[in-house]
Order: structure tokens, then sequence, then C-alpha cells
């Protein structure tokens, strides 16, 4: 399954590591906020759900950067965009650190969104459109997994570092992306498929909005899928952590030690159901990480012990990203060719502001909940939710088109 990766040129593999790196540092820096959301309450005088408003944000800001950073990736490369997201945000989760009020971090929270929003599109069309077809399905499930390589980190840091450093050090921590500018600048090179393009006469190019009006449909759809996968990844992501600190009553060592475990599985899943998508088809691949995710839930949740708990965490993101990693491939194949600086990841983020209310929506249903040893019952709402994202994951993806192996240089430099 990895021979695609071997006939990968010097090029192709910078454009890929480059993209991935993107994708993981930016997921590290997102999912610090996951770890300390208790601890910043506390600092803050303010209640969990008050504090989770900062994931909230983030993520309903996040379709504004994909807008943004897409549009100049489609006009002018995406290289440019690319550097300038990551750098952003970097500096933005350094300022973070140094927020003197409750009201600063969230507006802080909301600008990092911004940047944020702007990398996954743009890093994600850089790598694919470098890529050969037969690599692509690989390709986008070890790209989708810096996702879960980044909430790896940010674990092994929350539990090596944090009652050393604090919540606000973290956030020092998370400002280290900003080196990878360098090597984007230094080693990478412009999308094959996006200097094609640049062939064709300035009329002939599509942009976002002629782009939509020639398939309004295919947007709605595209939108209402990424809502559905977003609020699966995030509602069995952002507030897990949560329910180890509160309703496990977990020390930091152990919650970091359970999510590193948890996104083990992840990388895992997302690698090999992305490879399995380039043989067995997109939709195909998707539908049978559905099936099986919804088997694991009791398990995730409901273990009596740390190792059986950790067991179920990691079953339940393999096949949450073993789903997620065919995304990659499946959006930028199914995304009109001039715009596809723009269409997967403003889709994507679209989808994200839709579902951007999931680790609220989660807290808020637990605490209406009373656990069996007091407090709320967050593992009862975690369980109740995700069985229904899973199955409308299911049929959006069941109902939807498929254009595999679409070939990107080509359809882009025809007139």
């Amino acid at each position: 399954m990895l021979e695609p990766l071997r006939e990968l040129n010097g090029k192709q593999w910078r454009a890929f590591i480059a993209a991935f790196l993107g994708w993981t540092l930016d997921a590290f820096d997102f999912f610090l906020v996951t770890f300390v959301v208790s601890r910043i309450a506390t600092d803050f005088n303010r209640a969990i759900p008050e504090v989770a408003f900062a994931i909230t944000i983030t993520l309903m800001l996040r379709p504004l950067g994909a807008l943004i950073f897409g549009m100049f990736a489609d006009k002018y490369g995406r290289r440019g965009p690319l550097m300038a997201s990551v750098l952003i945000y970097s500096i933005i989760e350094l300022a973070t650190a140094f927020s003197p009020s409750f009201t600063v971090f969230i507006v802080l929270r909301g600008l990092y969104g911004i940047a944020m929003g702007g990398e996954w599109g743009v890093g994600a069309a850089l790598a694919l459109e470098t890529l050969p077809t037969r690599a692509r399905g690989l390709a986008s499930g070890i790209l989708q997994q810096g996702y879960a390589t980044g909430y790896l980190i940010a674990a092994a840091v929350f539990g090596l570092f944090f009652e050393t450093i604090g919540w606000r050090g973290m956030f020092v921590v998370g400002s280290l992306p900003a080196l990878l500018v360098l090597y984007i600048r230094s080693q990478v090179e412009e999308s094959p498929s996006w200097r094609a393009g640049q062939s064709k006469p300035l009329g002939e190019r599509l942009n976002l909005w002629t782009s939509f009006l020639r398939q309004p449909m295919l947007y709605v759809y595209a939108i209402l899928l990424m809502a559905s996968f977003n609020f699966l990844s995030h509602g069995s992501q952002d507030l897990y952590p949560t329910f180890l600190t509160k309703q496990r009553a977990f020390d930091p060592h152990t919650v970091a030690i359970v999510t590193i475990i948890v996104n083990i599985g992840a990388i895992l899943g997302g690698t090999l159901f992305g490879g399995l998508s380039q043989r067995f088809g997109r939709k195909r691949t998707i539908l049978l990480a559905c099936v099986l995710g919804i088997c694991t839930i009791p398990l995730w949740v409901n273990a009596p012990s740390i190792a059986l708990l950790a067991f179920g965490g990691f079953l339940i993101q393999f096949f949450v990203q073993g789903a997620w990693g065919v995304i990659p491939a499946h959006l930028n194949e199914l995304s009109p060719g001039d715009v596809r600086g723009t269409f997967p990841g403003f889709t994507y983020q679209l989808g994200n502001l839709i579902s951007a209310g999931s680790a609220q929506i989660e807290a808020a249903y637990a605490a209406t909940l009373k656990a069996p040893t007091g407090g709320a019952d967050y593992g009862h709402a975690l369980m109740v939710i995700m069985i229904g994202v899973f199955i409308a994951v299911f049929v959006l993806t069941a109902i939807g088109p498929e254009r595999r192996g679409v070939p990107f240089v080509e359809e882009t430099a025809a007139a």
C-alpha cells in the first residue's frame, strides 16, 4: 500500500511534507485549548461552557480565513498564502499566552480561527496537485492525520510540561510553527496545476462566485457533508479531555497518555482508510468507517478501566479519522479546477461554522445529566450525540457524488 509514495521525487516530497507539517502544527495550536479549558475557567473565574466558546469562535471564523487565503491562493499561487497563514496563526498563538482578560483571550482565539482557516485548503491543494494521481488516496490519509499528530503533540506537551509552565506557557510553545515558513520558502515549489492554469486566458478562468453559480448544489452538498464530518471530529475530540479530567478524575499525566494512545489510533486509521479509498472508492471507504465507528462508542466512554477506555478511544478515532483520511482527496477531486485553492478549504470551514458549537452543545447537554459519581455526565452526552453524527455522515456520504482519480493538471490546463 505504501508503494505509491516510493515513486515521489524530491519536489513532490517537499510539497507533501510542508502541507503535512502545516496541518500538524495548526492542529497542535488548536488543541492546546482543549487540554486547559478547566484551568482557564479557574483563572478567569468562568464556567466551562463559557471557556468552550473559545473553541466555538475559532471554528466559526475559520471559513473567513479559508475564503481570504483560498482566493489569494487561486490568484497568486499556493506557497505565499500558505506561509502567511502559518506565520499569522503562530503570532496570534504567542499573543494568547499574554491575554490580560477573558475578553482578550476570546478575541485572540477568533483571530486565530481566521488565520488557521486558511491553512488546510491551501496546503491540501498544494500537496495533492503536486503528487501523482496514484498516490492521492494514501497521501490524503497521511495528510489529514497531521491533525491527529498535532493533537498527539499537544497531549505530550500537556502531560510533560503543563505542571511546570501552565496554560500560558503552553501557548508560548504554540508559537513555534512560525519556523515552518522558512522551510516552505526555501524548499517548496509552486503547484504545477496552478501554474498550468495560468496559461488559460483570464476571461476563461472561473472565480468562486461564477463557479458557485454553475454548480450551486455541489457547494451546498460539500458544505453539509463537511458540517457532519466536522461534528464527527470535534464532537469526539474537543470535550474528551474534559470528560477524562472531570468525570473520570484523571490527572494530567494519565489524560496525556490516554490521548496519545487515542491519536495513534487516529493516525493509523486515517492512513489505512485513505490508502484503501484509492482502491475501493472514496464513498465506500467512508461508509465502512462509519459503521465500524458506531460499534466502538460504548467502549469509548463506558469502559471500566483506564486500559479499556484507552483502547475504546483508540478504536473510535481509528474509524473517525479513517473516514476523515479520505476527505482531502475526495474534496479536491470534487472541486472545480479553477477554484481548487478555495473550494475545499471554504466548504470545509463553512461546515466547521455549522458545527462550531459541538463542544458547547455537548457540555450543555452533559450539564443536564448527572453522572453516577456526581457532576455532569459527559460520557452519556458524548455517546448519544456521536451515534447521531455517525448516522448523518453515513447518509450524506451515501447520497453524494464521487470523482475518484480525476486528473488535476490536465483538468486545470484544459481551455
